[in-house]
């Protein structure tokens, strides 16, 4: 009896589940190993497909839609209604090495990506005026944006709690906001020429350089063979600043194609709404210019570009016209020159999609002249970057490796006042990355690099990164690498330099030196996105800006700890088609061990550096998107400044004597209405609609040649509210 119960239950299985079978092709007809194939809602169940693109899989009664994913070939699906063996065509994804871009909601975690990614797509982008990618983040709960000082213009992000300083931005992966490009370089990239960024928390990969040591934001640029033919924008708000932004792209005959991306910007009425004889924004004019080439075939592809800017800035006293007409007025210029070159070319491999070789190079030539009042501010880099890759398989699609030597050269020569700093850095690397793939539920990826700098000897870098799907609903990852770079302490710490603080470099600057770990949470159940996470950035050495006295601007190297925490939880809820919510709240405990001038080791709070922040945003669309609505509200909590008693008296006296004096926590209310028309889109929009204003953020504005004096102490908005118009023309 118990043989017969048995053999009756695998013969009902046997009669309920039959093997069905098929093979993936591509668009050339050769076979596609390593597909992953599974029934819908059985993903734990799924199979690969061999080297011959064929695969076996059980079926049953009810399984009737059969899914196949590849990481380079777009995600299909069948209605399977017989036992008949098929044939499937997969279409290779168009990354060209630069990453896949998902059009649809307006901002969606990486569910594949084994490193804690969020993708910020167009939609996004569209929620706000996002003239520059400084003002791209306004919805975006991971990344905050505030100015450096009351005076220059100029933008910083934070990340992970830490100075943007520690997240790599790297434009289709070339680094370009780096070295001296830092504090106006997330200004230099207009929103218009934006197609989505990435943003990667923790260590990043190390193909992409031994820098990135708290996170990385990279920028993914309209593709002439993508973009629209024409897309004209223009921008203007209540302070005066008016933009135009016009771009072309072309396909060409036999796989070629090119766009040609300008931007054009100025700003110059003189606002002074705080009554302090120093203009709340600086005059200034951009132009703004990048043409770049692509070629495309079934085994190579080309792309060649270049790109000019110049900027040129003037702020200060608002009567301040040039060092020459008003003498004796504080006045602020800047002039950018930067032009640079990029090349692309990778190898492909139709028959074997895992297999490439890819090689990136970029050349690069930054050329900045400054005055604060009086003193000079000349910088000068050159930079020429080389990345080899090449990847393949260990056996099969389940073992992928990357590997690559990369070459940096960098030159700077910089003047402050009687301070000069010159250098040449040469940085030859080489790196391998070992990824562990099981049908995309569990990700292992281990990396290593080492490079070899010329004044500061041998660097190595490991890193690791794991994800694992515990179910269709729930992922976890984690991860941990070392990041390491050579800080240039005055473009670094620009926003200081607005004051009549005196420099002072205490002893030699060493490379910063981080180790960065953490993990992260993902829930997915339907309309619900609930993510957890928790970073912790622990600094080996680290450059030490240390501003506690109120006349002199102290530069050394770490002598303790610095130690930053992070933690965020945020919740997304897609009510509809048509409308969103995302809640989030980010907490974040950033200390350094400050002290070294009077020979002390004082472990304090970092300036500037808010421990609560509580985002809200809301988006809804008619049909068709022909309305849309989107309100923001942000909550900036209490964070550490300066005690005015401090600037009051010009001496603290000692480290351990220093105040806990804490800035006020406040609001900050964004909203935007757009209506959509065929080719035509209309927006109008205000940011900082609660009016909040730091209160004096000039010290000593009265006397801006005294050694008092400081723009640089900004912890929040120094303007009141903006109000903001345009409009977007598009021709397909």
């Amino acid at each position: 009896m118990r043989n017969f119960i048995i053999f009756f239950l695998f013969s009902s299985f046997f009669c309920s589940a039959q093997n069905f079978t098929g093979q993936i092709l591509d668009a050339s007809k050769q076979a596609i190993p390593g597909v992953v194939v599974y029934w819908k809602a059985k993903f734990n169940q799924a199979v690969l497909s061999n080297e011959n693109g064929e695969f076996q899989i059980p079926k049953t009664a009810t399984d009737n839609w059969l899914f196949f994913r590849h990481q380079s070939y777009v995600q299909d699906s069948i209605s399977v209604i017989s036992l008949s063996a098929i044939t499937v065509t997969l279409k290779e994804l168009n990354t060209d090495l630069e990453g896949v871009v998902v059009k649809g909601r307006a901002s969606f975690l990486d569910k594949l990506s084994p490193i804690q990614t969020e993708i910020l797509t167009s939609k996004t982008l569209a929620k706000a005026a996002c003239c520059n990618l400084s003002e791209s983040f306004e919805t975006n709960a991971s990344v905050s944006v505030s100015y450096a000082d009351a005076v220059t213009g100029s933008k910083q992000i934070q990340l992970l709690g830490l100075s943007g300083l520690y997240t790599q931005t790297n434009f289709e992966n070339i680094p370009i906001i780096r070295g001296l490009a830092v504090p106006f370089g997330l200004n230099s990239i207009p929103g218009t020429w934006i197609q989505s960024i990435d943003i990667a928390k923790g260590v990043g990969s190390v193909l992409n350089g031994y820098e990135n040591m708290a996170g990385g934001i990279n920028v993914e640029l309209k593709k002439p063979e993508q973009s629209d033919r024409l897309l004209l924008n223009a921008y203007v708000n209540n302070f005066g600043r008016a933009e135009v932004n016009l771009n072309l792209s072309k396909k060409e005959m036999k796989g070629w194609s090119t766009a040609l991306l300008t931007h054009a910007s100025a700003l110059q009425s003189g606002i002074d709404y705080n009554n302090d004889s120093f203009l709340d924004l600086p005059k200034y004019g951009q132009i703004n210019v990048l043409n770049r080439w692509k070629y495309t075939d079934s085994r190579k592809m080309i792309q060649f570009g270049a790109r000019l800017l110049v900027d040129n800035r003037v702020g200060g006293q608002t009567n301040f016209k040039s060092r020459l007409e008003t003498p004796n007025l504080y006045g602020f210029t800047n002039k950018t020159f930067r032009p640079e070159i990029f090349l692309k070319i990778a190898r492909l491999f139709p028959s074997k999609p895992y297999k490439g070789l890819g090689f990136i190079s970029h050349v690069s030539h930054y050329k900045s002249n400054t005055y604060f009042g009086f003193k000079p501010y000349f910088a000068t880099q050159n930079s020429f970057y080389n990345n080899l890759i090449y990847q393949n398989i260990i056996g099969t699609t389940q073992h992928t490796y990357k590997t690559g030597l990369s070459f940096l050269v960098d030159n700077y020569d910089e003047t402050l006042g009687g301070l000069i700093r010159k250098r040449q850095e040469l940085v030859p690397g080489a790196y391998f990355e070992y990824t562990y793939n099981h049908i995309d539920k569990t990700v292992l990826v281990l990396g290593i690099r080492d490079d070899i700098h010329n004044l500061y000897g041998n660097q190595f870098s490991p890193r690791l990164h794991f994800k694992q799907d515990i179910n269709a609903n729930n992922t976890f990852r984690l991860s941990a690498g070392r990041g390491f770079r050579v800080p240039n302490p005055y473009a670094d710490n620009f926003g200081y330099l607005v004051s009549g603080r005196t420099v002072k470099i205490e002893g030699t600057l060493n490379p910063e030196v981080s180790w960065t770990y953490g993990g992260s949470f993902q829930h997915d159940k339907g309309k619900f996105n609930i993510l957890g996470e928790y970073f912790l950035t622990s600094f080996q050495n680290q450059l030490v800006a240390d501003t506690e006295h109120p006349t002199y601007l102290y530069f050394y190297d770490l002598d303790g700890k610095a130690v930053t925490k992070s933690a965020m939880i945020e919740l997304n809820y897609e009510a509809s088609k048509s409308l969103e919510f995302k809640l989030a709240y980010r907490y974040t405990d950033s200390r350094q061990t400050l002290g070294k001038p009077f020979d002390e080791r004082v472990y304090l709070p970092k300036m500037f550096v808010a421990k609560d922040r509580i985002l809200f945003n809301a988006a809804y669309a008619l049909p068709y998107d022909k309305w849309k609505l989107d309100f923001t509200w942000q909550w900036n909590g209490r964070r550490r400044i300066m005690d005015p008693k401090d600037v009051d008296s010009g001496l603290h006296g000692s480290y351990n004597a220093v105040k806990s004096v804490f800035a006020p926590d406040f609001s900050n209310i964004n909203a935007q209405v757009s209506r959509n028309f065929t080719y035509f889109e209309w927006y109008l929009g205000a940011e900082n609609l609660s009016g909040f204003k730091q209160k004096n953020p000039i010290f000593e504005a009265n006397d801006p040649f005294g050694s008092k004096f400081d723009a640089g102490m900004v912890w929040g908005p120094v303007t009141g509210a903006t109000i903001y118009s345009g409009f977007r023309y598009k021709l397909q």
